[in-house]
Order: C-alpha cells, then structure tokens, then sequence
C-alpha cells in the first residue's frame, strides 16, 4: 500500500497569467494553478529524488540540454552536513579546529528552513533516453474533497525503508536543493530531520529552468556561464526580437551566439568553449566571457549617450529594430568566417611570437590539431583579454566602414537559429560569395595576426611588464587601444578604418 504525508495545496494563479504564452512544443506547457507544501524526513526525500544536470557531453545544443541543476560539488554538501549537525561557524572551522574540542562552545543548531523545490513526474514524462517513471514508483497527490486545503501526497511502498530503489525513473525531479539532499547521503539522522519541500506536478522543463533562475541567479550570484546556459530554456523567440530596456534581452541574443560558435563544426571555437565554467581541463574561454565581450561589441546599443562606436548588431538606442537585418543564423556565420580568416592567418604566421608559442607545443595541453599561436595556454587569443578585444576591434572597424561595405544589402533566407548548423554553414558560404566584406576582413585578420598575441607568462623577462598592463579591468581597454594602433599599418580600408576609429574613441 502507498504511503502517505500531510500537505496544504497552495492556490497560486492571477487571471493576467491567462495571457501568457504557452507552448509545449518549447518545453513551457500550462502548468497547474497550484503547487503542495509538505515536509518530509531528509534522507526519505534523498531516496526520492533524482537530478537532472546539465551538462556538454555530446556537444547538444543548449536548448535541447533539458537539464537544470548545476554539476554536484562534493565540498559543498559535506559543509552543509557539518552545519546541519553543528551550526555556523562551526562547520566552516579547520579540521584541526574542530577536533580541538577548544571550539565546542560555538556548536549551534543547523536549520535549512528553505524549501527543496520538487516535480512530481507524471506517469508520461520522459526524460533523457526516453524514460518515465514506473508506474508502482509514482508520487501523486489524493485530494480529501473536504473543506480547506489540506490533502495527502502518497508515495511508493517502502520507499520510506532504507535501501528502496526505484524501478526506472526517481518520482520526483530536483529542481533546486540537490546539495542540499546530497548531504543527507549516507547519515543516520532517520526520522529526527525533516526538510520543509515545495512539490510541483508534471511542472515542464522550460518552467523549471525558469524557477531555478528566479531561485539562484535573481537574489545572488552563481556561476555567470551556468546562468547563461540557462537562458534557451528561459527566452521565447519574442525575447530576442528585443534589445533595449533589461540587458537581459541582449544578454540572450549574445548567449545564442555563443552558443552557435560553439556548436559550429567549422567553427574555431567548436566546442573549445567552457559552457558551463567549470574549473578545470584545459584552458578554455567560458561562456559568461564570451557574452560579456559580445554585450561590449557587437551587441550592444548602436546609438545613446556614451556610445561612440555601437555594435554591428545592436539597434539605436529606444527601438527594438536592428540596423542590419539579419537574423542571428547570419550573424554567426558573420562571427565564425571572421575568426575561421584569423584562425588562418595566424596559422600562416612566422613571426617569432607565433614560432616561439609552437615551439612549446609540447607544453600545450590541447587538441594537436591546433596550432598553438591561436588556441594555446599562452595565446590571449584564447583568453577573456583576447577574445574580447578581436570582437570589440573587428566590431568598431565593420561599424565605421558598415555603409561603404554595403553590410544591409548582404541578404540570405532562412532559419533564423543561431545554432542551426546546415543554415549557418549556406550562410557562410553566401558571405564569402560578398567580394569587399570578406576582403575587409582578410586584410583585418591578416594585420591582426602580426601582432604579438603571447601572454605575460611566455614574454622574454624584458618584454613582460608591457602585457601585465593586460591584468585587471583596465586591460581590456588597454589591448582594444593597442590592436588599433597596430592597425595602422595596414594598407587601403583597413588602415583607413582603424584611423577613423582611434579618432572616434579618443585614443
């Protein structure tokens, strides 16, 4: 026989919620009005309890990841058991400290009074590899029919036991709150500890993408690129159409962007991005930085106060109309011919900055395929420093020359998906078909590949201050300032545009 819990429904939907755009197709089904608030024993709950990640495995499109939890920190979940047991700032003591027994006085109760926020799967949810719970696995809820809110949320036999497993699927998905559960693996507090849980029913994945951002990303800081990482599931096409008013509306179109670099095939960044900032591995540019640089170049308001040069692909300050029409399939070709011609020039570069960084190939760490000059550890064209300035550079020599080039007049049709591989790739393969502008920008990569693109750690000890001014906010606009000037020296258009631009930004 199922077991059974007391819970209160709570009734939580206003008649303006009636207009919001409901679409199953993008994973933000209607939801129920109303979501159930119990408590149950924490390691009852962990057994329960299965969490869907995301993660970059397979290189899937981040739209089509549909997990929303962030990858498990082992660290995280023992402190939160010492604080359980132990209080604050007892569990964030020394080891040394605690066994000291000199602190003991400091031990406080651990209270976790905010909710673990659940879904109650549905017998026809499927999850990865298309799976669904089993049927004698569910958890649902029995409405008493009487007066008031109270009803029973009833679960699997046994599955109150230490020791029980479900057949298929968890019946409930963590949507926020896995540390939280992970440190209550293994503990003998049984019944004595209850956590306070929050449980929605058949809740889509887009929504849940949607309480975890409101839960982590709205109240406090989390892992920028994770947050990013989130937004496929969190925007509708209707977001992207608009620019002005909240970053957020930006902030999406340069996460598609991003994510349409990395996915590419032909890309250089094909999967050469931390789309999820983890530590670890080699070196790679995390997502957050490459929409960060994006939000300071190409997208960004192409008119206002403050903004001298906008960005190729904004809109003038209060419209939501870009000034070139093209669709953000075209936009990343744009980006992925422009880098794939540095990538190239690079390769053909023998100056001794680049020769001096294959010379240490064996130091690299990194797919051999690669040269070392472009995707190196000691590149800054593999670094948050350098793949900001090449957009911001490239963005202020296009923006100038956008009217001469005859940007507005380079149409293609079709899908408008950044991430769309076969649209973007026919896209690139029109742009190159545009004579002048792929031109400009092999003039532009071939100068640029010139320059000395080593890091502090792989100058010769003289020529190591002079790249240190790199490090810090300021080094941003330091090395912006400096590729510009060394663009100087390039002939005809380009060095004509890169004068216009020092004379624009005041360097």
């Amino acid at each position: 026989m199922p077991i059974s819990v007391p819970a209160i429904r709570v009734h939580q939907w206003l008649p303006a919620w009636d207009v919001v755009h409901w679409d199953k197709n993008q994973y933000r089904a209607k939801p129920a009005p109303v979501f159930y608030v119990a408590a149950l024993p924490a390691e009852w709950l962990r057994r329960l309890s299965g969490i869907e990640r995301r993660t970059v495995e397979g290189g899937l499109p981040r739209s089509q990841d549909l997990g929303v939890e962030r990858r498990h920190e082992r660290e995280r979940s023992d402190e939160i058991r010492r604080f359980v047991e132990f209080g604050y700032p007892w569990s964030e003591m020394s080891q040394v400290k605690r066994e000291s027994e000199r602190y003991n006085d400091l031990r406080k109760p651990g209270w976790l009074p905010t909710a673990i926020v659940l879904n109650m799967l549905k017998q026809d949810d499927e999850r990865r590899g298309a799976r669904t719970v089993d049927p004698s696995d569910l958890v649902w809820v029995e409405e008493s029919g009487a007066a008031g809110n109270g009803v029973r949320v009833m679960f699997p036999d046994g599955s109150d036991k230490p020791g029980w497993e479900p057949r298929s699927l968890h019946p409930l998905e963590v949507i926020d709150g896995q540390h939280r559960l992970f440190a209550f693996e293994d503990t003998d507090f049984g019944d004595h500890y209850q956590l306070p849980v929050v449980l929605f029913h058949g809740l889509d994945r887009s929504w849940q993408a949607y309480l975890f951002w409101t839960i982590n990303i709205k109240p406090k800081r989390i892992n920028p690129s994770l947050a990013f990482d989130l937004y496929p599931l969190l925007r509708s096409e209707d977001w992207l159409e608009r620019f002005e008013g909240h970053s957020i509306y930006r902030e999406a179109r340069a996460q598609e962007l991003t994510e349409g670099i990395w996915v590419h095939p032909e890309s250089p960044w094909h999967q050469r991005i931390n789309m999820l900032g983890e530590s670890g591995g080699p070196r790679m540019v995390t997502q957050a930085a490459w929409v960060r640089g994006l939000m300071a170049s190409y997208v960004k308001s192409a008119q206002g106060r403050g903004v001298s040069i906008g960005g190729l692909f904004g809109a003038p300050a209060g419209q939501d109309e870009l000034l070139l029409p093209w669709s953000a399939a075209q936009q990343t070709a744009f980006l992925i011919v422009l880098w794939r011609k540095l990538m190239r020039a690079v390769r053909e570069c023998h100056e001794e900055w680049a020769e001096s960084l294959r010379r240490g190939r064996q130091l690299a760490l990194l797919d051999p395929r690669q040269d070392p000059a472009f995707a190196g550890p000691h590149s800054l064209l593999n670094t948050d420093q350098g793949v900001r300035a090449f957009l911001q550079v490239t963005n202020d020599l296009f923006e100038v020359r956008s009217r001469d080039l005859r940007l507005d007049e380079w149409w293609f049709e079709g899908s408008s998906s950044a991430a769309d591989v076969p649209v973007v790739s026919e896209a690139m393969r029109s742009l190159l078909a545009q004579i002048r502008i792929a031109g400009f920008m092999s003039s532009a990569a071939y100068t640029l590949s010139t320059y000395d693109w080593r890091t502090a750690e792989a100058m010769p000890e003289s020529d190591r201050v002079a790249k240190l001014a790199f490090r810090g906010s300021g080094g941003y606009r330091e090395l912006r300032k400096q590729l510009l000037h060394h663009l100087l020296g390039a002939r005809g258009e380009v060095g004509e545009a890169a004068q216009a631009v020092i004379v624009l930004l005041g360097y």
